[in-house]
């Protein structure tokens, strides 16, 4: 009975892997403008556009991770990883993947392999950034957290991840510096140029 119990589980996960691999390939097919951020939270497909406020804060957590681990980093932008739950296939604004990491036989990068993710607060979609995508990398233990937000000038950081949830949260207003030198990514974070919105 435990057996049957544990090949449904499996069976589940496997039905949930494809369905997101086909939503991602339908996708794929439509003629989604450039410029349009596309992600699948807890099965539902969120589309937003990137503006110029959202990409000079991207831009600007690139660099100082470029400058604290070299231009050879493994800094990611907008690119699929799967996360637990059910059918979550997050393009997060910026990813850094601990070095040495190699994608799995898909060719995609292992939410395993993910020490530290940043998410910049769009208006429409937000609310996924504190809800269940906070959930999902806690789920999967990502180690740093942070969500910058625009329009209510603010940083947001999540550490200790446990149980699904963060230990460790701080509030940084921009302007000051969120402070990351006790993480796995050690630098300090300036804010005083982040645009508001």
């Amino acid at each position: 009975m435990t057996v049957m119990a544990i090949d449904r589980i499996e069976m589940a996960d496997s039905s949930d892997e494809l369905t997101l691999d086909a939503m991602f390939e339908a996708l794929e097919k439509m003629p989604v403008p450039e410029g349009i951020k596309v992600e699948i939270v807890e099965g539902n497909i969120f589309m937003s556009p990137q503006r110029d406020v959202h990409w000079y804060i991207i831009r600007r957590i690139v660099r100082a991770l470029e400058d604290r681990f070299g231009v050879d980093v493994n800094v990611l932008s907008d690119v699929r990883i799967d996360y637990p739950g059910y059918l979550n296939g997050f393009a997060t604004d910026v990813t850094l993947i601990a070095e040495g990491a190699v994608k799995n036989s898909k060719g995609q990068w292992r939410h395993q392999d993910v020490e530290f993710v940043a998410e910049v607060i769009s208006k429409r979609a937000g609310a996924n950034d504190y809800g269940p995508k906070k959930s999902a990398y806690a789920t999967a233990e990502v180690p740093v957290y942070l969500i910058i937000d625009p329009y209510t000038g603010r940083c947001h950081l999540f550490t200790e991840p446990k149980d699904g949830a963060y230990i460790n949260e701080r509030t940084v207003p921009f302007g000051g510096e969120v402070d990351l030198t006790n993480t796995l990514i050690d630098l300090t974070l300036k804010t005083d140029e982040f645009p508001r919105d």
